[in-house]
C-alpha cells in the first residue's frame, strides 16, 4: 500500500539518448532495460515486477492499445522478448511498441530512518523507436528535495533518501557511458544532473506549496 503523496507530473527526470552506442528495437531495450535495473534493484529503488507498452503501427500512428506482461522471469532471460512479442494485439498484425515501462516497487527510508515499501518510486521507461534507443528515469515523490509537497523542510527524510538517487544517477552514466540530461521542470520540481533543484525559500523558511495540484 502506498504511504506516499505522489505528483500527477514528475519532480524530476533524466534522460539518456543511446542512438550512437546501442541498436535500436526490442532485444536492445530490453537488454539495457535489464542492465539498468540490476543497478536500481542493488540500490533498492526499482525492482521490476511487470512490462508495459503501447503498440504503433509505423505509417499510421498509435492502435490505441497497451499491453501489460507480468514477469516471471528476469529482464535479461531470452524468453521475454518472445512473450512480449507474443502479446502483439491481434487486430494489428502490423504493429510494434512504441516505449516500454519497467514497473515495480522500491524501498524510500522514511524519518525515523525506517524502510518502506512504495509501488513505483522510480519510473524507468524506454523508447524503442527505429530512429534510434533512448531511456529516461524519472520520480513523483517528495522524499528525493528538501522540501516536502507542503513547503516544510524535511531535512531527515531528504538525507535518507537523495544520496541514493544521486548514487542511482552516477551508476547509470557510468554503465550507459553518458551522463544524464535533465529532463524539463514541472510545476513539482526541476531535476539537476546529480537530483532534485532545491527552491528558494520564503522569509519564513519555507518552500513553494504544492499540494493544491497533487
Amino acid at each position: 500500500m502506498s504511504t506516499l503523496k505522489r505528483a500527477p507530473r514528475e519532480c524530476g527526470s533524466w534522460h539518456w539518448d543511446l542512438c550512437d552506442t546501442t541498436a535500436p528495437g526490442l532485444e536492445s531495450a530490453l537488454s539495457v532495460a535489464a542492465q539498468m535495473c540490476n543497478v536500481l534493484t542493488r540500490l533498492e529503488l526499482l525492482t521490476p515486477v511487470e512490462l508495459k507498452y503501447s503498440w504503433y503501427v509505423l505509417g499510421v500512428g498509435p492502435t490505441g492499445v497497451t499491453s501489460t506482461l507480468e514477469l516471471t522471469k528476469p529482464l535479461e532471460d531470452p524468453s521475454v522478448v518472445g512473450r512480449v512479442r507474443g502479446s502483439r494485439p491481434s487486430a494489428h498484425p502490423a504493429a510494434d511498441i512504441a516505449d516500454i515501462d519497467v514497473i515495480g516497487p522500491g524501498t524510500w527510508i522514511d524519518v525515523a530512518g525506517q524502510p518502506r515499501e512504495e509501488p513505483q518510486l522510480i519510473g524507468l521507461s524506454l523508447s524503442t523507436a527505429p530512429t534510434g534507443l533512448s531511456a529516461e528515469l524519472s520520480v513523483h515523490h517528495d522524499i528525493w528535495g528538501w522540501f516536502d509537497f507542503t513547503g516544510r523542510p524535511h531535512p531527515e527524510v531528504y538525507r535518507h533518501n537523495a544520496p541514493r538517487l544521486t548514487a542511482a544517477l552516477e551508476e547509470l552514466a557510468t554503465l550507459l557511458d553518458a551522463p544524464p540530461e535533465p529532463g524539463e521542470p514541472t510545476y513539482f520540481g526541476a531535476a539537476t544532473s546529480e537530483g532534485l533543484a532545491t527552491p528558494n525559500a520564503y522569509e519564513d523558511g519555507l518552500g513553494p506549496n504544492l499540494t493544491s495540484r497533487l
